[in-house]
């Protein structure tokens, strides 16, 4: 058995305190945004299209740091002391959560089966076998890199591009994570694919997901310029990046073609579809659990 132990602190602290728990004795340290899924949700993101100043925030404002222990009597002074070390005056409240002992390996591979998108795509685990031979079959395990097929705003990217995306067209999946939706792409006729993320092991992640896939992606890091249009453009991020983004991503459009946005809750769809107004018309598409995806075509 181990314990996982949660406390919220604000960005200056969440690297110190992480560190201050490894040191701590912790087996293992995470960080999170203590506010996702709500309205104030603060991504990460140093992209192209705001002002020329705009900061890349270094981590959430409110940071909810999950560590665990090996389970011990001196469990919640070490914990304690570890906030001193990392320079908190006031301790936090502390979350204290059992975690049994399990075969971690099995446990995952059960919560990741087949997925079927409909009766043209499914997204398939490397440890199962298809369960339409017939289909076109995406194998993709979980990894570092987002993108399963499991999340809802995944699952409305699929399904738009299993009804819109047509042989030969171009396709620029921002924000591509696992590349998910680019090999999707790819193995639906796409005649080019471009990927584009922020993140090193994201772009890694896709790379090698690529290759297990059989299909081939253009890859970049975000930071290279972006000046091509394509005939179909997603975007599965969040909100807060894709208002930031309308003007790089409403210009990526070749001129009545299409675009997809998701990562996008409902109650946050107007806000978007008001970013991209003076660019492009978006409308909501598809909803799912809470989650919307937003489509338009360019004059």
């Amino acid at each position: 058995m181990w314990v996982s132990v949660a406390l919220e602190t604000d960005a200056a602290h969440a690297d110190s305190l992480s560190d201050a728990l490894l040191a701590a004795g912790a087996i293992s340290v995470g960080v999170e945004d203590a506010q996702a899924g709500t309205d104030e949700e603060t991504p990460q993101f140093g992209e192209p299209g705001g002002a020329d100043d705009q900061p890349i925030v270094p981590l959430w404002s409110i940071s909810r740091v999950v560590a665990l222990f090996d389970p011990s009597p001196d469990l919640i002074g070490r914990i304690a002391a570890a906030t001193v070390a990392a320079g908190i005056d006031d301790l936090p409240e502390i979350e204290l959560d059992e975690v049994a002992e399990q075969d971690w390996v099995r446990l995952t591979q059960s919560q990741f089966d087949p997925i079927r998108v409909n009766d043209r795509l499914w997204i398939v685990p490397s440890w199962h076998a298809a369960p339409d031979a017939d289909a076109i079959n995406l194998v993709l395990d979980p990894g570092l890199a987002f993108g399963t097929g499991s999340h809802p705003t995944t699952f409305l990217c699929l399904q738009w591009l299993t009804e819109t995306l047509r042989s030969g067209d171009s396709l620029l999946d921002y924000g591509c994570g696992s590349g998910i939706l680019g090999i999707a792409a790819a193995k639906l006729g796409a005649g080019s694919v471009l990927g584009v993320d922020i993140d090193d092991n994201a772009l890694t992640a896709a790379r090698d997901n690529a290759a297990n896939n059989n299909v081939t992606l253009e890859l970049r890091h975000s930071k290279e310029k972006l000046d091509r249009r394509f005939d179909i453009v997603v975007a599965n991020i969040l909100t807060n990046p894709l208002c930031v983004l309308a003007p790089l991503l409403a210009g990526r459009v070749a001129p009545g073609w299409r675009i997809a946005l998701s990562g996008v809750l409902a109650a946050q769809a107007e806000l978007v579809i008001a970013a991209y107004a003076p660019l492009i018309a978006l409308h909501v598409g598809a909803a799912r659990d809470g989650w919307v995806r937003l489509e338009g075509q360019a004059c």
